[in-house]
């Protein structure tokens, strides 16, 4: 088979023909595996003996390391390096695994079904093909990964191709809490072939943990491009107004303000306004759904803020309280005063208004 090839293109071809093989170990000859040690000089008796220079002496090798790995055997790459790329991510490393631990960043989502998601994601976004997907024991086994790389291109027949083949295994560990999980990855299956013939490769510990190092940061960097776009879609949702309606029930009982959204975006949108609308916040406790509230003066700054609007709202402490509803997407604000006894109905239909308009207001998104 005749094929044209360019000079540009040719140039680059007998510029790169190494094989994968060749780029892990030294250039070169690998004759000094087989030097011998040369005894020190013999000093005749009553001659005291030469210093030596210690500039170019090798250091006795580690009890774990594998005296094996010399010559053509030994790997010369950089190691490789976990990283978490990920908001919400860092690594774990022991003697026998390195995992990546994942921290649920929100509350209404399933951090299991989240980390299933991008795993399929990213095999979905590269065309990886699955064998194996089950949810309950967090296992995901890829099929064959072939990638092809062309080392010899001749103008007659066909290129030289060298063939990766591998299969990986993914393990996801969820906490009971739901809150935090891990995961790690294994190579299952290597092969390696060089002009259709398979080449005999031992892989080594160190081998086996370079490919799935490899692998887990491209999927974890996956992962951490899906939680960006999630927390700035977040950030623009919380930026959006919130509606206010004023609840009046008669019957002597208390009125309150409704806010059409849930707990965590209703109480997120008031730390801000609070202060907008001239009250100290003094304290809160989130977990009890509850504003320490201070309003300094009731004339001054506050009057222009009301502009010549007389309020029965007196300065000094109060109790905001935020209690959820039978729908999930409403909350209840409650203002009380420092005894913690329901304001005047009066007070709290004077205030809505205003309040209303700050917690309707878009914010900018940072």
């Amino acid at each position: 088979m005749y094929k044209i090839v360019t000079p540009i293109i040719l140039i680059t071809t007998l510029a790169a023909c190494s094989t994968p093989v060749d780029r892990r170990v030294a250039n070169g000859s690998d004759e000094y595996t087989k030097a011998q040690e040369i005894p020190l000089l013999t000093i005749p008796e009553g001659l005291n003996q030469p210093r030596y220079s210690k500039e170019y002496q090798i250091p006795q090798i580690g009890s774990k390391a594998d005296s094996a790995l010399v010559g053509k055997k030994l790997d010369i790459r950089p190691p490789l390096q976990i990283i978490a790329m990920a908001e919400g991510t860092h690594v774990e490393e022991s003697n026998d695994s390195i995992k990546i631990i994942i921290e649920s960043i929100d509350n209404k989502t399933d951090l299991k079904q989240e980390i299933f998601d991008v795993i399929n994601g990213y095999l979905s976004q590269n065309n990886i093909p699955k064998l194996v997907e089950n949810f309950d024991t967090g296992v995901i086994e890829t099929d064959w990964i072939e990638n092809k790389e062309v080392i010899d291109t001749s103008w007659f027949g066909d290129d030289k191709v060298y063939l990766l083949r591998q299969r990986y295994q993914f393990n996801i560990n969820v906490k009971p809490h739901g809150r935090t999980g891990d995961v790690s990855i294994n190579l299952l299956d290597h092969e390696e072939y060089y002009d259709e013939a398979e080449q005999e490769i031992l892989l080594t510990d160190i081998d086996k943990q370079r490919y799935s190092i490899d692998m887990l940061n491209n999927t974890i960097a996956y992962m951490g491009l899906k939680r960006e776009r999630a927390i700035k879609a977040a950030r623009i949702e919380q930026s959006l107004g919130i509606d206010i309606d004023l609840v009046e029930p008669g019957d002597e009982q208390e009125s309150y303000w409704l806010a059409q959204a849930d707990f965590k975006k209703t109480w997120d949108r008031l730390r801000i306004v609070l202060p907008e609308l001239g009250f100290d916040v003094v304290d809160m406790d989130s977990s009890k759904g509850l504003f320490y509230i201070n309003l300094e003066e009731s004339g001054g700054f506050w009057s222009s803020l009301w502009g010549e609007e007389k309020l029965s709202l007196q300065k000094g402490n109060y109790r905001m309280l935020l209690r959820t509803t039978d729908d999930t997407n409403q909350t209840k604000i409650l203002l009380h005063d420092v005894a913690d006894e329901p304001i005047s109905n009066e007070a709290i239909a004077e205030v809505y208004n205003r309040i209303a308009a700050q917690m309707k207001e878009d914010r900018k998104v940072r």
